[in-house]
């Protein structure tokens, strides 16, 4: 199409909400574009567009948008729609094809014509970025018919699988990660690795892929040593193979001879199976395995050989909750190909194999182990095996293979065993026998190895069986289901009195003797002390107080631009206050104009409010009052006016509301007044005091929605004393 090869879609400007924020309760990034003269090209304007999306494209059919059913986006493109929607459902698709967790997208219209604003799921700013770069480029190429729609969107997918592998979480910690979301478990990634934090503050876990800030160092160096870990597995009547440690050649063949042949050689602290050579028999295989088992690791351990398949099993606190079998690789001759032709053709041909942390199975190369195999059976990798004759690759490695529900009561008792006796409450144990739905004793077995960090993946996506829930094991191990996980976070949001409002309720709490974080306009506080150089209620400052573990409960103040424009620092809270609403602000300068748009970024302070948790609310500003349908938990309402018909209202309904009134401020709870708080001389010292007492109002109210005691609330309401020391904002 001659008239559309001179178009573009210019990017003008990028925002990352890393929390809840006026869109979604996830993070996301939104983007401004300006598609210039494409604005006079609806799809249904440019010829075979559709066509070409769906032939490029056609598992967006799935994307039920616009009406709500299977196919509902791709009708709306036949019907005629814009290239920011469409973008929109690109990147979504192009991230899902990938392998790379999403689901929300919109688009509007922007503050001009031809630009509009594209939001989309966002679990790292880079990935869902270049995402929606290549979404920009590809619909270019569908509108102007220029290239391989097909092809490139296969050079896509393989591009963001890769940038993915390299910037998010791995899939083992991943699992853990969804597993403790799923349970409403918050999680905050602090590293560009895979150490991550579950929960806030106090109640916070850690974990490292699967290992958990439980682990102990010294269960860890234990498992590094297979030879300590076999003494002591020894010491509490585990079985594991006969064996020693080595310091050359000559006495790995002398340690073959005194333990019995055939034998298994291995590093003592090597991993992946690397450098592990099993069944040797003769002086120069045991030798040859020698050489390469000290390339792998400190020491070599020589062991007697257990008849048997390799397993692996994963011990979560104590219990078996996955097991993994292992199986040997061959190939078969053809009388036509070599035997590293042979792997390629076989083995490494199958889907389950590959590079990528997704596959459960990897690509077989001729390495010294391969070839060390290959010699014993006086091959190499050039050899021409003839018509069936069958070829031994690997005869360790390939642990893949679902086995749960086979496992004997005895085998996993022995197992949990293990773990415990290296002292992890998370560990991969690694045993050889011939069938686990038998005893170890019946048949000979042994334990081997018992590992920290275990990968998951082997039980996630196994290369045959059925997946199991390790993630949520490992979730519920560290979060027993049942426990409260959760640390109190009060939020605080609204054009006036933040500031106080924040500083109260933090001073109420610290009376209960708990350590708080405060961050506010202040400043970042914990406990009575000042965190130095930190001067504005932020996003960065807000989840500093949920990342100290010294911290019991949070309270943050959130202004209106940092919601806007960096989201809530916490994904729910325990108390979401708003204090007002003014209808006149604006921010011109990210499209937010009226009323409405206004009101839609501050009751995202009440959208992540608990089901167990309260919103409190101003009952004398009605954009306030409005918010109180939008509460997922209870509503405390505050203010002036006792006639208000919003309190009257709530209070018939069994509600509870905190009133101001000139000489004290009264708790009520449905008919009944609670308790009645004088108000504080000090409150009205200067030209603000109206504003200070309804701020006081306030904080009472949340307070009260924490369950603090009514005289410690009377308590902090007249000792409350603001500080002066750092001016607000300064």
């Amino acid at each position: 199409m001659p008239q559309l090869l001179d178009k573009s879609i210019e990017i003008l400007s990028v925002k990352h909400l890393r929390g809840p924020n006026m869109w979604t309760y996830h993070p996301i990034i939104e983007v401004w574009i300006d598609i210039g003269d494409l604005e006079d090209y609806p799809s249904n304007l440019i010829p075979g567009f559709y066509e070409r999306l769906v032939k490029t494209l056609p598992s967006l059919v799935e994307h039920r948008c616009s009406y709500g059913e299977t196919g509902g986006f791709l009708k709306r493109v036949e019907e005629g729609t814009w290239p920011a929607h469409i973008m929109e459902h690109l990147t979504l698709e192009l991230q899902n094809l990938a392998g790379i967790p999403g689901g929300f997208g919109k688009a509007r219209d922007g503050d001009r014509r031809g630009v509009y604003k594209v939001m989309v799921s966002a679990i790292n700013e880079e990935v869902t970025l270049t995402a929606l770069k290549y979404a920009r480029d590809l619909y270019l190429m569908l509108a102007q018919d220029n290239k391989d729609c097909v092809a490139e969107v296969k050079t896509i997918i393989e591009n963001l699988r890769d940038i993915g592998d390299d910037l998010l979480l791995g899939p083992s910690t991943a699992c853990i990660v969804n597993a403790a979301e799923e349970r409403g478990i918050p999680s905050i990634r602090l590293s560009e690795g895979n150490l991550v934090q579950l929960g806030y503050g106090a109640k916070q876990r850690r974990i490292w892929t699967a290992e958990t800030d439980q682990t102990s160092a010294i269960a860890e160096t234990i498992s590094r040593d297979k030879d300590l870990t076999k003494s002591l597995l020894r010491s509490a009547g585990v079985p594991t193979p006969e064996g020693r440690t080595v310091t050359s050649p000559d006495d790995a063949w002398e340690a073959a001879q005194d333990i019995g042949l055939p034998v298994v050689v291995k590093p003592i602290d090597g991993n992946h199976g690397r450098g592990v050579f099993i069944n040797l028999y003769i002086q120069q295989e045991i030798e040859a395995a020698y050489a390469v088992a000290i390339d792998e690791g400190s020491e070599v351990l020589v062991e007697r050989h257990i008849v048997g398949d390799e397993h692996r099993l994963l011990v979560v606190g104590n219990k078996v909750v996955a097991a993994a079998k292992g199986e040997t690789v061959w190939v078969t001759g053809d009388g036509k190909h070599t035997v590293y032709e042979l792997i390629q053709i076989q083995i490494n041909s199958d889907p389950r194999r590959g590079t990528a942390e997704e596959h459960p199975l990897n690509l077989v190369r001729i390495d010294s182990a391969v070839e060390l195999e290959l010699a014993r059976q006086k091959l190499t990798g050039d050899s021409i095996p003839a018509a069936e004759h069958k070829v031994l690759i690997q005869s360790n490695g390939n642990v893949a293979f679902d086995v749960t529900d086979l496992i004997h009561p005895d085998v996993a008792s022995q197992v949990a065993l293990a773990a415990r006796v290296v002292g992890l409450e998370i560990a991969g144990v690694d045993l050889v026998a011939q069938d686990i739905s038998k005893p170890l004793a019946d048949q000979n077995a042994a334990i081997v190895e018992v590992n920290a960090g275990p990968g998951l993946l082997m039980h996630l996506k196994p290369a045959s069986g059925k997946p199991q829930p390790v993630g949520k094991e490992i979730a519920n191990h560290l979060f027993p289901p049942g426990a409260d996980f959760r640390i109190p976070v009060v939020g605080i949001c609204g054009e006036r009195g933040k500031t106080p409002v924040a500083e109260m309720i933090a001073h109420f709490l610290r009376l209960t003797n708990v350590y708080v974080g405060l961050s506010c306009s202040k400043g970042l506080f914990f406990g009575n002390r000042a965190i130095p150089n930190t001067n504005a209620s932020n996003w960065e400052n807000a989840r500093r107080t949920l990342l100290n573990r010294a911290v019991e409960a949070v309270v943050i103040e959130n202004n209106h631009l940092s919601m806007l424009i960096e989201g809530l620092a916490y994904d729910r809270c325990q108390v979401g206050v708003v204090l007002n609403v003014d209808p006149k602000a604006n921010f011109p300068q990210y499209a937010i104009y009226d009323e409405d748009q206004v009101f839609s970024v501050v009751r995202t302070q009440i959208d992540v409010v608990l089901p167990t948790g309260v919103g409190v609310l101003n009952a004398d500003d009605p954009l306030c009052a409005q918010m109180a349908e939008l509460c997922d938990g209870e509503v405390i309402f505050f203010g002036e006016d006792p006639n208000s018909e919003a309190v009257k209202t709530h209070l018939t309904n069994s509600g509870r509301a905190v009133i101001v009134g000139k000489q004290q401020i009264t708790l009520k709870s449905g008919k009944h007044d609670q308790k009645s708080i004088p108000v504080p001389r000090h409150s009205e010292s200067d030209s603000a005091s109206p504003w200070k007492a309804r701020n006081l109002g306030a904080a009472i109210a949340a307070a009260w929605a924490l369950d603090i005691p009514f005289n410690v609330i009377e308590a902090g309401a007249e000792t409350f004393v603001p500080d002066t020391t750092t001016a607000t904002g300064a």
